[in-house]
């Protein structure tokens, strides 16, 4: 029996093929969900965190993402994100800036602080994701 699944990621400017995956662990805006062959079929909102899949070796890959939607299905899973950076390609001086930004943003009272958290907890994500390669 076969024990894996297709993924594929999809962002407004690109369509990642992870091929055949035996595991997948996801942010959803209620907590982490897993899927494995034979998931029940369903759409989860995704939210500000870590994709991990588990490839058909055994090899684990990570990835950040700021949100998004899965969906899944028998035939395999496809996540529709915003944006998604595998933590190898990860740009870790941009998301350092990114944090001084959303920190500064922060402490303006003429700024949308819900925006400046936001953009911290996305720029602390990917300052994270980055360490698991």
């Amino acid at each position: 029996m076969n024990n894996t699944f297709q993924l594929d990621i999809i962002t407004p400017t690109s369509t990642l093929s992870e091929g055949q995956i035996e595991y997948l662990r996801a942010p959803s805006t209620d907590g982490l969900f897993g899927v494995q062959t034979n998931h029940v079929s369903s759409i989860i909102a995704l939210d500000v965190g870590e994709i991990k899949i588990v490839k058909e070796s055994g090899k684990e890959f990570y990835f950040s993402t700021a949100g998004g939607y899965a969906d899944i299905r028998p035939e395999g899973v496809v996540l529709l994100v915003e944006n998604v950076e595998k933590s190898s390609e990860i740009d870790i001086t941009r998301a350092e800036e990114a944090v001084g930004r959303a920190q500064s943003n922060l402490k303006d009272p003429d700024m949308d602080i819900k925006r400046a958290r936001l953009a911290l907890k996305k720029a602390q994500n990917r300052i994270r994701i980055s360490t698991k390669i």
